[in-house]
């Protein structure tokens, strides 16, 4: 039993499943200006929480902390089915950063982070906290309902 993997693992599956849905809720005409050549604030929040669970993956599998603002340009993840795409590249990245866990105790092991050494759970948990952050700041620049 590994309730420390499993909690992480439903955690980080609801946010992304979140991130679907609050860009769903978004007007496609309204998501990305091409005159400003940016995406509207709460997709360019959503973008932000995806960016952090996909750098906490890359630095665990592959040792790549770069920020993925390098490759996730916003010109390029203009539509709703886009950014989708984008998100379900996030979730493979973590799903595969989790295939390193064997059990809970692998949490405990450090790793050099950008930050220096720092243990996979804390990595986890600042990463889970930061991206909820950026995904309800996106809730707050949401149209409000129709009732």
């Amino acid at each position: 039993m590994n309730p420390f993997i499993a909690w992480f693992d439903r955690e980080f599956t609801q946010l992304e499943s979140d991130w679907r849905e609050l860009i769903e809720q978004l007007d496609a005409a309204s998501l990305y200006s091409e005159k400003q050549q940016q995406l509207c604030p709460a997709a360019e929040q959503i973008l932000r929480s995806a960016r952090i669970v996909e750098q906490v993956s890359g630095g665990i599998t592959a040792n790549l902390w770069d920020d993925p603002f390098e490759w996730t340009m916003p010109e390029t993840l203009t539509t709703r089915e886009k950014l989708i795409s984008y998100f379900a590249e996030v979730g493979t990245a973590r799903a595969h950063a989790f295939g390193f866990f064997a059990d809970d105790a692998d949490l405990r092991k450090t790793v050099m982070a950008p930050r220096g050494p720092t243990q996979l759970i804390s990595l986890w948990l600042d990463a889970l906290v930061r991206a909820r952050h950026h995904q309800l700041q996106a809730k707050d620049h949401l149209p409000p309902m129709e009732a």
